[in-house]
């Protein structure tokens, strides 16, 4: 799998759930729905139903604080998205010029880099989250 590929349907699913939780809501389902209705019009309306369960579950997730519905969410459109740019290459660039037309700062998906460099006894520990070791 192209890595360029599989960082823009990261970055998609994550900006995806975000925003349907959002005010962005409508721009979001039309925006993802012109989209799969250019590249896949086969499938436009089986993901224009996917949309709005989605919002659903993102809504009622929200309001319980169910980080664990919303992770799931976020890989179910991180999959969905993928399967699209693999199938149809050419949507990625239509797919980056939605992401920046529906979070232009990018702060519903910030992409993070970490680097380390460690040497002789030296030990690095990096994480994108929580973090818990426990050496004896």
């Amino acid at each position: 799998m192209d890595s360029e590929v599989a960082a823009l349907a990261q970055s998609a699913g994550t900006t995806l759930v975000t925003l349907m939780a959002t005010d962005a809501w409508d721009r979001v389902r039309d925006g993802i729905t012109h989209l799969w209705r250019r590249a896949q019009p086969e499938r436009a309306e089986t993901v224009v139903g996917e949309l709005e369960a989605g919002r659903e579950d993102v809504l009622v997730a929200v309001a319980a604080d169910d980080q664990e519905t919303l992770d799931e969410l976020r890989l179910q459109w991180q999959g969905l998205v993928r399967r699209l740019l693999v199938a149809r290459p050419a949507a990625v660039k239509e797919l980056r010029a939605l992401l920046d037309q529906l979070d232009p700062g990018g702060s519903a998906a910030r992409q993070i880099t970490q680097h380390a460099t460690a040497s002789g006894q030296a030990r690095v520990y990096q994480a994108g989250r929580d973090q818990h070791i426990a050496e004896r």
